[in-house]
């Protein structure tokens, strides 16, 4: 009975999070980790790499879920969500918060020094966005720079320093997240709307927020494109794909024109 019931807050600790969710930003992290060791870094590092990105993300959500709870409870979409339900508190979910931003900060300092630095500016980021739906539509693109931590992050943590070619993973990690996350926002767009909530379908419109996520998602083809180039490690599968993700704008512009809502 007693290992049912961990068993059951687990899952919903890991529903909570959206832990599906990593891959919008896992892959761009392991990319740069790569290219940062122009190889494999080592055991010791991907470890500890692995352990920040994943309390950094799990820390974000959780208290996203806190913060929003009571938005959350009067949104259909949203009112079957953990904190809602009664499934998770929102003490529990501040408790998770916490526990695994203290996991980042460790991590960050496994790593090195200027990790650690940069740790408290990633969690002013992590922690402030869940507020930004409430005054302001850039609130995509406060995401998407909170999500780029993960690549810029990775490149800090092999190199110990900063160059422009995790500053163009972090373009195109942010203009890919907020992309999916203003498709992702459409669903809300009644409720956002009558209730005061900023984002960039309530501030254009439907048809606009699409042409501007499909304007957002062929810029980070683009950014990626240049990785590419300038690092001279990555080979014809990578830009293929590169070059095969451009359709998405082209895609999602027919899908525009056929939508009449505004």
């Amino acid at each position: 009975m007693l290992a049912s019931k961990v068993i059951r807050k687990i899952s919903d600790y890991g529903t909570l999070v959206m832990f599906s969710h990593s891959i919008f930003s896992l892959s761009f992290a392991v990319i740069s980790m790569l290219l940062a060791s122009n190889g494999f870094p080592g055991a010791w590092k991907v470890f500890w790499i692995l352990i920040a990105f994943m309390g950094a993300r799990t820390g974000a959500n959780a208290v996203n879920r806190a913060i929003d709870a009571e938005i959350d409870k009067l949104n259909p979409r949203t009112s079957v969500r953990q904190i809602p339900q009664g499934q998770v508190s929102k003490g529990e979910a501040y408790g998770l918060a916490a526990v695994s931003f203290t996991i980042m900060l460790v991590s960050a300092a496994m790593l090195n020094m200027l990790c650690l630095i940069l740790a408290p500016l990633a969690l002013v980021f992590m922690t402030g966005y869940s507020y930004t739906k409430r005054f302001t539509w850039l609130c995509h693109i406060i995401l998407g720079i909170t999500t780029a931590a993960a690549p810029v992050g990775a490149w800090i943590a092999v190199t110990g320093s900063l160059s422009v070619t995790p500053l163009i993973m972090g373009v195109a990690n942010t203009l890919w997240v907020a992309g999916f996350d203003i498709i992702y926002g459409i669903q809300d767009y009644e409720f956002d709307k009558a209730n005061k909530l900023r984002s960039i379908p309530v501030k254009f419109g439907i048809r606009k927020a699409l042409h501007i996520s499909s304007a957002f998602h062929l810029i980070s083809c683009i950014f990626l494109l240049i990785l590419g180039i300038i690092s001279r490690q990555l080979g014809t599968i990578y830009f293929s794909w590169t070059i095969d993700n451009n359709s998405t704008f082209r895609n999602r512009t027919f899908t525009c024109r056929q939508c009449q809502k505004t």
